[in-house]
């Protein structure tokens, strides 16, 4: 269908590709990644003709017909319904429906034979083409991409730029055409959508390109991963599932057969060195050199996988509960959000907050940050500090800053070396540091933002859609510094592998109030497709407390007794500080092989750490008892 032959493309004088080959065939899946800037998206320009290759071909066959969806189509607006310009698609019925209007209405004035033959052709061809259904058809794939039956009608330039797309996703899907380009069309759907428009793809006709940070959804799409690294593209005969196996085996293959080649070449370089000034070994000399020069050399393997040497700490400790919402109703003039909902977040909770679009999830968030107005109570919990990451807050960088200075301003305390490791972590190299915040892509200003917030010190997060404009390397950094965070958060995602590997527990929208599972994300999809009953959360407090009876006090009595309860709530969040700093210190001592290597020193050591953990369990329930008490 499309052959790419020895492709090189330059871009502002870096090169995106060089030599690059590449074979589609119609039925093929294949999602092309890579990370954020290797010219993935820049592909799919080529392909359909926007760019021209500086070296090498693209060639098509006479019948690949070619549809294309972009970013760009965000901006198109238009005063035409979203079933109109989806019914755009029909280009050909649309056109036979409009003649065979005007042959009956010149009919109703002038009856002529050649006018009924006229008509009947036309209806032919209308009727050969489906034209009675092109709309029954629009109405079901808008459907499915999330639009109510009364939506329909509502003209495009009132929707979204997220909604504009579905209408844009919903033309293209009704075109069908032989090779369908999709870059990045799962981020603006929700889940429910996402699901939908992968058993759509399932029985499509045509070759597919996706264009995905989704794993979850290249799973389900693909049948072939490409992987646009160092200006090439690699192919692999499998899902991403598959090309993570794959990777990891042609890696270790690649690198054993550097390391030989290396080998070689040093004892080749050796023997140079050591004869070039003999003259009798001049000619085997001279005959080792040519063979350096002619020689294939084999590249190293890139370490593209970005360790995380450091932890997101905070000041302080919040108390048991972090947050409750009580009897909280929320509507807007035209719809209605929650009704007398009520909820509990507890310390450790890490949720996930998923569901349709359109169901309220942001405006639970805003709640919650107390950014929006509701009737009800909100009540935060003891020690509670709060960080709030939302996409609208890229807007809020200072663009006049750069990387290093953004991160300065969040008042972590953290040192220059600290701050450019954390960048480091986010993908940042040493001079990308002091990249001003105008000139990064939205990908990059998402990693920024994202880090500002995590070294924020906040003891509770919450995080609005943070793997948008992230690449699959980035989710996976982000991923990786959730599940060591200490504190709680809740997360508003429709990436299902992001949700699978971060969330303890389910938030959902349902009936207009907020629910939960109390579980993880493969145990919630199971409870949802059996529909069993719905799991009962028990609010069983972290420790028992002990009821006590008290006399009444004078009012400064209990203020007395307050500012007791402070101090010693202090004090023990110094010592709880100072035994998990010790508890750090031995779990290091016992991952290193000094200590495992020596088993009287491993059960001795093993013995201090589960005393250690038994004094911190009991200032923790001390911690929680005062708490309590002070209410």
């Amino acid at each position: 269908m499309i052959s790419i032959n020895n492709l090189s493309f330059y871009f502002g004088g870096r090169a995106l590709y060089e030599n690059a080959n590449l074979h589609i065939k119609p039925k093929d899946r294949i999602g092309l990644i890579g990370a954020n800037g290797t010219g993935k998206s820049t592909l799919l320009r080529l392909l359909v003709g926007e760019y021209k290759p500086d070296v090498g071909e693209i060639s098509k066959s006479g019948d690949c017909t070619i549809g294309f969806l972009n970013q760009d189509l965000l901006s198109y607006q238009t005063d035409d319904s979203i079933l109109l310009v989806a019914m755009q698609a029909f280009e050909r019925q649309l056109y036979l429906q409009k003649e065979i209007d005007k042959v009956l209405h010149q009919m109703e004035v002038a009856y002529e034979d050649s006018q009924v033959d006229k008509l009947t052709k036309l209806q032919d061809e209308f009727e050969t083409l489906d034209g009675y259904t092109i709309q029954s058809k629009a109405e079901e794939i808008l459907e499915g991409l999330g639009f109510t039956t009364t939506e329909l009608q509502r003209p495009l330039k009132e929707f979204s730029g997220g909604w504009r797309m579905r209408v844009m996703l919903a033309k293209l899907l009704l075109m069908k055409p032989s090779l369908l380009l999709l870059d990045e069309p799962t981020n603006h759907l929700d889940l429910p959508s996402i699901q939908w428009i992968e058993n759509y793809l399932d029985n499509y006709e045509g070759a597919i390109v996706t264009v995905s940070h989704d794993r979850f959804f290249l799973d389900n799409v693909s049948n072939t991963i490409v992987e646009v690294t160092q200006q090439k593209l690699n192919y692999y005969a499998g899902d991403y599932s598959f090309y993570i196996e794959e990777k990891a085996l042609r890696n270790e293959i690649q690198k054993g057969a550097y390391e030989n080649q290396q080998a070689q070449i040093r004892q080749t370089e050796r023997f140079i060195e050591r004869f070039k000034a003999k003259a009798s070994k001049a000619r085997q000399v001279q005959s080792r050199v040519k063979s350096l020069n002619r020689l294939d050399r084999i590249d190293d393997v890139i370490d593209e996988t970005a360790k995380i040497n450091f932890k997101f700490n905070f000041g302080s400790q919040s108390g048991r509960n972090v947050l409750e919402l009580k009897n909280v109703s929320k509507s807007y003039p035209d719809k209605k959000i929650l009704e007398n909902s009520s909820i509990i977040l507890e310390r450790g909770d890490k949720v996930a907050l998923i569901g349709a679009n359109g169901k309220g999830k942001s405006t639970v968030l805003r709640i919650i940050a107390g950014n929006e107005s509701f009737n009800g109570k909100r009540e935060m919990g003891y020690n509670v500090n709060m960080g709030f990451f939302a996409q609208h807050q890229l807007e809020s960088l200072n663009v006049n800053n750069n990387m290093l200075e953004e991160l300065q301003q969040a008042g972590s305390g953290k040192s220059e070396l600290e701050l450019r490791s954390i960048l480091g972590c986010f993908l940042f190299s040493s001079d990308d540091v002091y990249k001003k915040i105008k000139v990064l892509s939205g990908g990059e200003k998402s990693r920024v933002a994202m880090a500002k917030v995590l070294i924020s010190e906040a003891n509770f997060l919450m995080l609005d859609e943070p793997t948008n404009h992230l690449d699959i390397q980035s989710v996976n950094i982000l991923i990786h510094a959730l599940k060591n965070y200490q504190g709680s958060y809740i997360a508003i995602s429709h990436d299902r592998h992001f949700v699978s590997e971060v969330a303890n527990k389910i938030w959902y929208i349902d009936d207009y109030q907020i629910k939960e599972y109390p579980g993880s994300y493969e145990e919630f999809e199971i409870w949802k497709e059996e529909k069993g009953p719905e799991p009962v959360k028990t609010n069983q407090p972290i420790i028992e407390s002990k009821k006590t009876i008290q006399q009444p006090i004078l009012k400064i009595e209990k203020e007395q007794a307050n500012k007791d309860l402070t101090q010693k709530i202090e004090k023990t969040e110094k010592e709880i500080t100072l035994l998990e700093k010790e508890k750090l210190t031995i779990e290091e001592q016992l991952a290193s092989e000094e200590v495992f290597s020596n088993p009287k020193r491993l059960k001795e050591t093993q013995e201090k750490y589960n005393q250690l953990i038994d004094s911190l369990n009991t200032k923790q329930n001390y911690w929680d008892e005062l708490v309590i008490q002070l209410g």
